[in-house]
């Protein structure tokens, strides 16, 4: 997991890469003060990433070993392991750390290479916990979650409860992130120029494109679906945009896992190779679906914010069931495409 420095840097970079199309098309006569907004959105999301950081050091704390101990008992059948893929990745509250932990296993033998595919599924449905979060609104609540888990972390002497408090004063700077973010990005829904900019991302591809680059830059999905959802509660995009960006936001958080197979076993690639599979047949799928999807989403709620958390949800645990009964089949053809080393030159062989 990259340090929340490197993050915020990228993460300049990006605003500033989105926000140049729209200064460029006449931001100066709505007088919007653009070196505030910028500054503002960078000091959110760099708080939310903090948070992040935080909140996940903290979890490992107080149950990282457990969470090890669950992954490495994810062998009694796929439903098991999809179940240990959701409460592996509610409790680290991130899908990255969850499958990079899961290739660990795999690449040390300690866990066989289809046995962690029903858990790389659940992974993908524990991380819409965070988006309903984001949603229900409850960041006027983050100064009273920081201030509580700091007095934790600064009187309690008990490293587990400590380790509660840095949790929960990670969340309080999630929250606090977030309402940051929604101040700053309050005024655009106003100005012409997004507003156009914005309507040209209604085209789902360059939606996808959008979350999946933000994603990849910022290297957490669960911070994109937070500035998504920011965005949609501001007015600022609608469902259409918000849900091809959540789409986006599948494949860019793949390169995390591909990164961490760098190196490892071949059944360690192979695991990485299924969780870039998985969330681009399920895109594509989803893109190609995108209107049934916003319609279910706006039958679930009247407010974009939430009908854009309850498609996550929906779109992901959808596609985790209906991959779930073919991941000896997906194993199979994994075990194909990338065999273990020398199997070529034994088959070339064989003939002779």
């Amino acid at each position: 997991m990259p340090y929340p420095d490197r993050r915020t840097l990228l993460l300049a970079l990006a605003l500033c890469l989105v926000g140049v199309p729209a200064l460029a098309q006449g931001g100066g006569e709505q007088g919007l003060d653009w070196l505030k907004l910028i500054m503002s959105s960078i000091g959110g999301l760099a708080l939310f990433l903090l948070g992040v950081s935080e909140m996940a050091s903290g979890l490992g704390c107080v149950a990282g070993g457990r969470v090890e101990r669950w992954l490495h008992g994810a062998t009694n059948g796929p439903i098991r392991g999809l179940a240990t893929g959701v409460a592996a990745t509610t409790v680290l509250d991130s899908s990255s750390v969850t499958i990079i932990l899961l290739i660990g296993l795999v690449d040390s033998g300690l866990l066989n290479f289809a046995a962690a595919l029903p858990v790389i599924l659940g992974s993908n449905i524990g991380t819409t916990v965070s988006s309903q979060v984001f949603a229900l609104g409850v960041d006027d609540y983050a100064p009273v979650a920081l201030a509580g888990g700091l007095l934790v972390r600064a009187f309690v002497k008990n490293e587990k409860v400590r380790g509660w408090g840095q949790v929960v004063a990670g969340i309080g700077l999630i929250l606090f992130g977030l309402n940051i973010l929604g101040d700053a990005m309050e005024p655009l829904k106003e100005h012409p120029g997004i507003v156009e900019w914005l309507r040209a991302t209604e085209t789902p591809l360059r939606g996808v494109l959008i979350g999946a680059v933000f994603t990849l830059l910022i290297q957490s999905s669960s911070a994109t679906l937070g500035v998504v959802i920011t965005m949609a509660g501001q007015g600022i995009i609608d469902l259409p945009t918000g849900l091809a960006m959540m789409l986006g936001a599948e494949i860019g958080t793949c390169s995390d896992t591909l990164i961490a197979t760098i190196g490892r076993s071949r059944a360690a690639v192979r695991a990485g190779l299924f969780h870039l599979g998985f969330n681009l047949i399920t895109v594509a799928v989803g893109v190609a679906l995108i209107g049934p999807l916003a319609a279910l989403a706006s039958w679930t709620s009247s407010e974009t914010q939430h009908q854009i958390a309850n498609a996550h949800v929906a779109f992901n645990v959808i596609g985790a069931l209906a991959f779930l009964w073919i991941t000896p089949l997906c194993a199979r053809l994994l075990e194909r495409l990338v065999p273990e080393r020398g199997d070529g030159a034994k088959a070339e062989k064989a003939p002779a």
